[in-house]
């Protein structure tokens, strides 16, 4: 028997009995479409991620201070003595906090950055309008303030820069505006207002530093330079490792990646599943046609058809029923995955090879489970099924 012929009848067969086809794939189309769905969430959530933690570059060390005792932080002058390391191209200590901004009678809550002029390099801000925080701004103590996008917009401020803002009741001039960064895992990017750090203590009450961003000078003198500052924060609480934590960049990519694909192996296990009842079904299909043809079978066999003839028409309708079955799940998960992107405002990255592999594994599916009918059919006697 020629592949087309073959092919054709097969497809014959599985058209005559539409409403039976398509309840036998069900199984396989709910598999396939749920695991394209899920793994393009997870794709395009570990996209997003991995690209926010490129943008701050995997040179990117942070220290964070719980502290021991009476010491729970550190001061400016520790800092600069702790990321005193070789091999550092700059370093940005944080005091953060809350405040309400007011501009005019409008008001907004926002997140306060008080820190030095680096923490534009080092966590890659730009300014879209007027100039960033300066060293002579924290020299002085001047009460000036860089405000975000959405802190901009919240307030009503067309031209912010040389208007003045209040933050908790104490009144800042704005000299620039940031360029937009968008949202990542810790929130917003754009509600945010940068203020020199010698100023903290009269926005935000404290001068308390608990947050150090170090940047190393490139990739290869990360473990080096990560090394040198954990010695140096020992050092400074007394060998007690439980001050302190270090998180490289890198790591973190690497832990998020690891994490990736741990859940594409359990939705993959997932998948499996929903295969698997899918073929079974396939298989009680099959075995019905089997028992309905069987004196179809028996004529094919009386006019002159093999065994091998038989054998591989059934196999094909089982590829082809586990096929279409992969490619409506695939259809299917693809809108879907759309659909639930726009709906959760969450970005999606179908892939590609995932689907690919969906529809070649459904029809090694059917063909699995359609290979105990299938042989049942090709060995029936022609004699014995005439009767039927």
């Amino acid at each position: 028997m020629k592949l087309s012929q073959g092919v054709k009848m097969a497809w014959h067969s599985v058209y005559s009995q539409k409403l039976r086809t398509l309840l036998t794939i069900l199984g396989i189309m709910i598999g396939i479409a749920s695991v394209t769905v899920m793994v393009a969430i997870g794709n395009g959530t570990a996209e997003q991620v991995k690209s926010q933690m490129q943008g701050l570059g995997t040179n990117l060390l942070t220290a964070n201070v719980v502290g021991r005792g009476a010491v729970t932080s550190i001061t400016l002058e520790d800092a600069e003595k702790i990321a005193d390391i070789d091999g550092v191209s700059a370093y940005a200590p944080v005091i953060s906090g809350s405040v309400t901004a007011k501009y005019g009678t409008t008001t907004y809550s926002a997140s306060v950055i008080a820190t030095t002029p680096s923490f534009a390099e080092v966590r890659e801000y730009s300014v879209a309008q007027g100039r960033f925080i300066k060293e002579i701004d924290g020299a002085f103590a001047q009460k000036v303030a860089v405000i975000g996008s959405e802190v901009a917009e919240e307030l009503g401020m067309s031209n912010p820069v040389g208007e003045k803002i209040t933050l908790d009741g104490v009144p800042y001039k704005v000299v620039g505006v940031l360029a937009s960064k968008g949202s990542s895992t810790t929130g917003s990017n754009d509600n945010i207002v940068i203020v020199p750090i010698q100023t903290a203590r009269v926005v935000l009450k404290t001068d308390a530093i608990r947050t150090l961003y170090v940047q190393a000078e490139s990739e290869k003198r990360v473990d080096f330079v990560q090394t040198m500052l954990e010695f140096h924060l020992q050092t400074f609480f007394r060998g007690d490792e439980d001050s302190y934590t270090v998180f490289n960049q890198a790591d973190l990519l690497k832990t998020i990646t690891e994490v990736s694909t741990s859940m594409s192996t359990m939705l993959t296990y997932v998948a499996a599943i929903s295969l698997l009842v899918g073929g079974i079904g396939i298989m009680n299909m099959m075995l019905v046609s089997v028992t309905e043809r069987t004196r179809e079978i028996g004529i094919r066999k009386s006019l002159g058809a093999k065994q091998r003839d038989i054998l591989f028409q059934f196999l094909v309708e089982a590829a082809i029923i586990g096929g279409l079955g992969g490619v409506i799940g695939v259809l299917v998960g693809a809108g879907g995955s759309s659909f639930v992107g726009k709906w959760m405002n969450s970005p999606v990255a179908p892939s590609v090879d995932i689907m690919v592999i969906a529809v070649a594994f459904s029809m090694g599916v059917g063909v699995l489970f359609g290979f105990l009918p299938a042989r049942r059919a090709s060995k029936l006697d022609p004699v014995e099924a005439l009767r039927h």
